[in-house]
């Protein structure tokens, strides 16, 4: 079986595969100075993990995972990296400051869905990201995620209190709570639709050519707003992952 493991900012999501079937998913919190012990890999022990690959946007838990992975599973894992083969053309300047999540999202979802298509990821930051038809990677737009602007509104504005992410209630909030939550939330649909739109417009393409897929912790909140996104796929990092460990 083979483990995928995404090391993002916010969460670390681990994948078992079994061939082409993902059979258990989990995630936990990231937390950039644990030891290898303190990664929940135990709970796999059930599963025959003879294989690991990873991708890290955490520069100090790769030698975390590493040992951990030797430890539980006496396999040494694959992290990839910008020189593996992503069957795209990088258009980016310069490649290697091209996050890695975002090229196995884009890798994976050119393979997945086919091109042209626009990656939408709503986590910790807002990325989207597009492939033209030629598997051409462009490059994208990257802005803070719905959390990142919450802890940002409530850092920098004394006088306005934290909310939970959730579903708001209605586009004018009645409260102050209220009308933050649907200014977060709201406006990160608005801001993706117009960026989608914008996207469209500038490769030439009708919204019915293009392909817009979105992942990452928030996009059932916002993605399942947006008319133009065509799939929700939650597990497109760890599938990406698979797939280029096939490769």
């Amino acid at each position: 079986m083979l483990l995928a493991i995404d090391i993002g900012n916010s969460l670390i999501k681990l994948g078992v595969f079994d061939g082409d079937k993902l059979v258990d998913r989990s995630s936990f919190s990231t937390k950039r100075h644990c030891k290898p012990h303190e990664l929940p890999f135990d709970r796999l022990k059930d599963f025959k993990v003879d294989t690991v690959v990873a991708a890290s946007v955490v520069p100090h838990l790769i030698d975390v995972v590493r040992e951990a992975s030797r430890a539980e599973f006496n396999v040494i894992p694959t992290f990839i990296d910008h020189s593996a083969d992503f069957g795209l053309k990088i258009s980016y300047d310069p490649p290697e400051s091209l996050g890695i999540d975002r090229l196995i999202n884009a890798s994976a979802a050119s393979s997945k869905y086919g091109t042209p298509v626009i990656v939408c990821s709503f986590g910790t930051a807002t990325v989207i990201d597009v492939v033209s038809r030629e598997r051409e990677f462009l490059g994208g737009i990257i802005a803070p995620g719905v959390k990142t602007m919450a802890a940002a509104l409530r850092e920098n504005a004394s006088q306005l209190p934290a909310v939970e992410i959730e579903e708001p209630n209605s586009l004018i909030g009645n409260s102050t709570e209220a009308a933050i939550l649907s200014g977060i939330v709201n406006g990160h649909v608005a801001m993706a639709e117009c960026v989608i739109q914008k996207i469209t417009s500038e490769l030439g393409r009708r919204s019915s050519d293009l392909k817009v897929v979105a992942t990452g912790g928030f996009a059932n909140l916002i993605a399942s707003k947006i008319e133009a996104v065509t799939e929700i796929d939650e597990n497109l990092t760890l599938d990406g992952l698979r797939l280029l460990s096939n490769s």
